[in-house]
């Protein structure tokens, strides 16, 4: 079920019988020349309207705000403050806890938003909320996992890459452009390699400066549907394993509970 084509008393029901909502996120930013700048969030909210079609919840509108700082420099991206980004995605959970959702699932496409989405989960230990956050950690169930890992034509990639592209393609055919897609793949340039093992904000552009990272020629429709299906069916398992769940409610209750009795026990 999609929030937004809910009517509202069809949206009651629906938090009352599933009890989950699906965030899934990405962002605006350059995909190679054949990908959509939208690629993060759209094939996100695909995967998870699918998830949700297999185990009932609701699927949040399409969210494309995020950490995307080291794109800024090419034409499309969206970013915004930092500060206000964390005040927005949380002020975004939070809505989505007052509309009566006890549990959020977090589904991230985005590879830059892992570090923002890991210390939103943290700061949920500041403040007790009626809801609690869910971030899947993996792709694919370790049977899917083989079967793309047995379908897959190149052993690496990242960004537009054989996977990203299919999965556009599986979803959103027609804003692929294939005859962008470069000759050559993209291979990280390496020009922090005087530098010794580190990270920095520019990491990701010294490496990749055209936003290209693996081979896409690989790509084809066929396997962006079975990479759909292969993530949206271990999604639908985790959503059921997070209805199930009775230990983080549970582990959440007696965190805040000792938080409060600090200084008077």
């Amino acid at each position: 079920m999609q929030w937004d084509k809910l009517t509202a008393p069809e949206f009651a029901a629906a938090v009352r019988e599933t009890g989950v909502c699906v965030a899934a996120m990405g962002v605006i930013e350059k995909h190679g020349e054949h990908l959509p700048l939208g690629t993060d969030y759209l094939a996100a909210h695909a995967i998870a309207c699918r998830a949700a079609e297999k185990e009932p919840a609701v699927v949040f509108p399409p969210f494309y705000f995020g950490q995307i700082y080291e794109a800024r420099c090419y034409p499309g991206t969206v970013a915004i403050k930092p500060t206000l980004v964390l005040e927005l995605i949380q002020g975004v959970f939070d809505e989505i806890g007052r509309n009566g959702f006890e549990k959020i699932v977090v589904f991230n496409w985005h590879g830059g938003n892992w570090n923002l989405i890991r210390f939103l989960a943290q700061c949920s230990l500041w403040e007790e909320k009626p809801y609690h956050l869910y971030l899947p950690l993996e792709k694919y169930s370790p049977e899917g996992k083989k079967e793309w890992e047995a379908l897959r034509e190149t052993t690496w990639g990242g960004h537009a890459c054989e996977a990203e592209t299919s999965a556009v393609l599986g979803t959103y055919p027609e804003l692929v452009k294939m005859d962008q897609v470069p000759e050559e793949p993209g291979v990280p340039l390496k020009r922090l390699k005087h530098l010794p093992p580190t990270y920095t904000g520019t990491w990701w552009y010294c490496d990749y400066p055209e936003y290209y990272a693996g081979d896409a020629r690989y790509a084809t429709e066929e396997k962006g549907r079975i990479l759909t299906r292969l993530r949206s069916d271990y999604l639908a398992q985790y959503i059921a394993a997070v209805k199930a769940d009775q230990v983080v409610p549970a582990m959440s209750k007696e965190f805040f509970e000792r938080v409060e009795r600090v200084g008077k026990d």
